[in-house]
């Protein structure tokens, strides 16, 4: 048993099959099934069960990958180490990011950072706030960029980006001349929001709650799993809502939708770098944070 063998077994794991796996390690199912074998014989159990056309781990599988994840994040931080040590900066860092800096902020940046040093290779995990906070918790991540606080004290937050959302309607609605408007006039508009754990419902929360107000008053219709699918509900005249104006910026430039304010309604707040509080950063984390910070200026 090796550190490949852990490797193959975490991918057939997130992937949920032998087949999806292979195409992303490059060896056949035969080799796959035959490395998941040699594990299972190692440690004397099952680790996966065949459902059809899914794979899904045993629970001695679920505690397996638990600690194969960590052992695969330490060697990758050996090996960024050993980098620093003789001068480069290299190797893999997998980091996360809530929808909006996921989708909007991550891609730019890391696209920055790979021009500054080529021998990296970054993964970018993408999920609600809730689910990325959990993910650096279960150490399956170093680093993210999320949009809300978090009161868990075992993560550090630090902010990052001060971003504004706006109230998002359908180009035909009938305030689209309007460029505000007051908080009771949301209250009989068919509304649509995010799923529980998302930054983006957290922070309209917060801003309504400073006035006295609750989001769920609203005449919310659909609550949905992304930001993707909120504007496309928004575009379907399905309802409006609220979010970051990062996400929009071509369609507002394109007019099929616009961005209102609320009258008296602080929509702005803030993206933090997050990370766990007692967790040694890699040389490579490191230096992917400093660059973050020295560019928006941190």
């Amino acid at each position: 048993m090796d550190l490949w063998h852990l490797k193959v077994f975490q991918k057939v794991i997130d992937l949920k099959g032998f087949s999806n796996a292979s195409k992303v390690v490059n060896l056949t199912q035969p080799t796959i099934s035959s490395h998941i074998k040699e594990l299972e014989s190692h440690y004397g159990c099952r680790l996966v069960d065949r459902m059809g056309k899914k794979t899904l781990p045993t629970k001695a599988g679920l505690l397996l990958y638990e600690y194969a994840g960590k052992l695969l994040n330490l060697f990758e931080e050996s090996e960024t180490a050993m980098a620093e040590f003789l001068g480069k900066v290299s190797g893999r860092l997998t980091i996360g990011g809530s929808t909006i800096p996921g989708n909007y902020i991550l891609p730019r940046e890391i696209g920055q950072f790979i021009k500054k040093f080529n021998d990296v290779n970054i993964s970018v995990i993408i999920g609600d706030t809730e689910q990325v906070i959990n993910d650096i918790l279960e150490y399956r991540l170093e680093l993210a960029i999320v949009g809300a606080k978090t009161e868990l004290k075992q993560i550090r937050q630090k902010k990052l980006i001060e971003d504004e959302m706006a109230l998002i309607i359908p180009k035909n609605h009938k305030w689209a001349k309007k460029n505000h408007v007051s908080i009771d006039m949301l209250l009989g508009e068919p509304f649509i929001i995010r799923e529980q754990g998302s930054g983006t419902l957290k922070s309209i929360q917060n801003s309504f709650s400073k006035i006295g107000k609750d989001v769920f008053s609203l005449n919310i219709i659909a609550q949905l799993g992304s930001t993707a699918a909120v504007i496309q509900g928004i575009k379907n005249n399905v309802g409006i809502s609220i979010f970051s104006t990062r996400a929009v910026e071509e369609e507002l430039a394109a007019g099929t939708i616009k961005a209102l304010g609320i009258k008296n309604v602080d929509l702005k707040r803030n993206f933090y770098l997050t990370s766990h509080q007692y967790r040694t950063a890699s040389p490579l984390c490191r230096a992917f944070t400093e660059f973050l910070e020295e560019r928006f200026g941190v």
